[in-house]
């Protein structure tokens, strides 16, 4: 019961700061024993790993704080699991921000505002109602982590090219029928998610991504796999299960890295097994990857 009463208090306090008049004044406010309403969301703030970080999670937030904006300092800030229909302008204001949670909202948009966080490294704005994504974005060039998973987006601006510290892109069960061009310019992904869109094929500049080592494009209609997806020699796990693969380019034995066929959705390897494979591969799989890769293998 006690966790029950703080969390509505502090969300009342959150409330009530959201509407707080702001006052001009010549005087510190606590000379007269009270405080801003910037102030008030601030003491909410905390300092973690050396970060000035402020968590507004789970406060039932329909709209943010104005006040909030004021606090430029914030370099991580959690605004996940509200039900925030949009962010104003004045997102900008936080230039120091270095990881931004937006997850498990109502966005239909971010502002083009956002590529005013030339310092942010990490974007989380899965789980929203996102059908685009603003082309300033692609300032922030800094960016190294990159959800925006379980959305309704079908591309990517090619501005986003410019993100070449980007190492981790999850662009899962949303809208799209081809990777978009920009990601082969992002030549630091190391993990690349593609899972339940509506992909029919994989260009052959996926060889672009030379860093790369999972790849995971299940659950979509990829009727064939290009060889050049074969010199990605850094690959541990390519997960293509629930496709309409038939067979496999001869050149799949140079991923050496694979080293089994995996099952589990977490396990490294080869995640295939789930697909209209034809004979002799299909038999050949009973024996394993290596027994593929043999019979791969030119004599």
């Amino acid at each position: 019961m006690g966790g029950k009463q703080s969390r509505s208090s502090s969300k009342k306090d959150l409330n009530e700061v959201s509407v707080v008049p702001r006052r001009k004044s010549t005087f510190r406010g606590d000379q007269l024993g009270f405080s801003s309403a910037a102030e008030r969301i601030r003491k909410y703030t905390t300092v973690h790993f050396g970060y000035s970080t402020l968590s507004l999670a789970m406060r039932g937030l329909d709209e943010t704080p104005c006040e909030l904006w004021e606090l430029r300092e914030l370099q991580k800030l959690n605004l996940s699991m509200n039900s925030l229909c949009s962010l104003p302008p004045s997102l900008g204001a936080l230039d120091n921000l270095v990881v931004l949670n937006l997850w498990g909202n109502n966005l239909s948009c971010l502002p083009p505002e956002i590529g005013l966080l030339k310092k942010l490294r990490v974007l989380f704005a899965c789980c929203n109602c996102l059908s685009k994504v603003p082309e300033e974005l692609g300032s922030c060039t800094h960016l190294e982590v990159l959800s925006l998973a379980n959305n309704q987006i079908s591309g990517l601006p090619g501005s986003l090219a410019s993100m070449r510290s980007l190492t981790k892109l999850n662009l899962s069960h949303n809208r799209i029928a081809h990777i978009p061009t920009c990601v082969y310019s992002m030549k630091g992904l190391v993990f690349l998610h593609l899972a339940c869109n509506r992909l029919e094929t994989i260009a052959d500049q996926i060889q672009d991504l030379v860093n790369l080592k999972i790849l995971i494009v299940e659950g979509n209609s990829i009727h064939s796999l290009p060889k050049t997806l074969c010199f990605l020699e850094s690959l541990e796990l390519l997960n293509v299960d629930f496709n309409e693969l038939q067979s496999v380019p001869v050149e799949l034995y140079l991923l050496s890295r694979l080293g089994r066929l995996a099952c589990h959705p977490l396990d490294k390897g080869l995640h295939i097994i789930h697909n209209p494979l034809l004979k002799p591969i299909q038999e050949v799989l009973q024996g394993g990857l290596s027994a593929l890769y043999n019979y791969l293998k030119p004599t």
